[in-house]
């Protein structure tokens, strides 16, 4: 009896718990919505942000951390107009995916968005200035990994980091190329990591096979991220192809 009494108390109090802690933000839904539709209103990103940096100054759940971070990656690759308008959407964004890390140590997004944040700051800065970051962004990348090795856009990232760093700083296309695969292997229709992996078999040489990947890059009819495919994948693809030499 006392067992089942203590019992109940504990579940009382689980249930208290769960009734005590905050809601999400509304907003956290429209991102997501909007991530995949920004490319139709893009100025959608600027009330979004607004919405969520003002939720961030106040007692956020770790899902409106993560939702910050992500909407301030976004809207400095889309919105921001100057350098140092980025650097500053980047970096809130990284403080924002901190916070969530601290919150919440094992959740897999929280532990993605600081790696992303902090990577396309780094690079914002530029990779020589920010090699202090390298470690930092590898260490986020591996423990998303064993958090969830399913996660595609963390081999997006990883493949990134690869690619872009020099290969004497840790840069390695081999390892970039692999990672864009496994990531791929995960998920066929996440155009980022095709995009990668083109680029990377160009860098290598192997040019004919990266413009395959690049071409079906803009032949994707069903892209994960609509938005992303539009404003930057098939963009940029159409750009690559378009200064490589002849088929011939």
């Amino acid at each position: 009896m006392m067992r089942a009494r203590r019992a109940v108390w504990l579940l009382g109090l689980s249930l208290l718990a769960v009734a005590a802690s905050p809601a999400q933000s509304p907003l956290v839904a429209e991102l997501e919505s909007a991530a995949n539709t920004y490319h139709r209103d893009p100025a959608q990103l600027d009330r979004l942000r607004e919405g969520l940096e003002r939720v961030g100054a106040a007692t956020p759940t770790v899902t409106d951390l993560i939702a910050l971070a992500r909407v301030e990656f976004l809207w400095g690759d889309v919105r921001a107009t100057s350098r140092e308008a980025k650097l500053a959407a980047y970096d809130r964004g990284r403080q924002a995916a901190r916070r969530a890390v601290e919150q919440s140590p094992q959740n897999a997004l929280a532990h993605l968005w600081y790696g992303v944040t902090t990577a396309r700051w780094g690079q914002t800065r530029g990779v020589l200035q920010s090699l202090s970051l390298l470690s930092e962004v590898k260490e986020e990348i591996r423990i998303v990994l064993e958090l969830d090795p399913t996660l595609a856009p963390a081999y997006s990232l990883a493949g990134n980091v690869l690619y872009e760093v020099p290969r004497l700083l840790g840069g390695d296309l081999a390892k970039a190329e692999e990672m864009f695969r496994k990531g791929l292997e995960h998920d066929p229709r996440f155009t980022g990591l095709r995009l990668g992996l083109g680029k990377t078999l160009i860098r290598q040489g192997r040019v004919a096979e990266g413009r395959r990947e690049l071409q079906a890059v803009l032949d994707e009819k069903e892209p994960r991220s609509p938005a992303d495919w539009t404003v930057k994948d098939a963009t940029e693809a159409r750009a690559i192809l378009a200064g490589l030499p002849g088929r011939s």
